[in-house]
């Protein structure tokens, strides 16, 4: 299977590298993101941000955490989860993906299996 899925992919998927330089944006990000229709790929995520969302961002970048939340936006509701990426083992910088979910949805709590 190819890597390409990612390109059509619903949901917007953001991948910046350690110092925070967009690397890339699959249509959906293009679309969503960045208002102007072209990608963003190039330009540093911090300079795309206000406060104090430039501030969280560049916390992540700095410890190298996951970051999720939810938001909702002329009635639509998205999941917003921001998670390091490595190549070799090693710190490469975060992917962000944005997915549209029900505003509400159900919640499953699963039992763990017993031998």
């Amino acid at each position: 299977m190819s890597m390409d899925w990612v390109k059509e992919y619903p949901g917007a998927v953001t991948v910046c590298d350690a110092q925070g330089i967009i690397l890339y944006m699959n249509e959906r990000a293009v679309k969503v993101l960045s208002g102007t229709g072209k990608s963003l790929a190039g330009q540093n995520v911090l300079d795309c941000h206000p406060e104090p969302a430039r501030s969280k961002l560049a916390e992540l970048l700095r410890t190298q955490s996951s970051n999720s939340y939810t938001i909702e936006k002329n009635g639509v509701k998205k999941l917003i989860h921001q998670s390091p990426w490595y190549q070799d083992g090693k710190y490469a910088g975060f992917v962000e993906l944005s997915i549209e979910i029900p505003l509400t949805m159900p919640h499953y709590i699963r039992k763990p299996k017993t031998d």
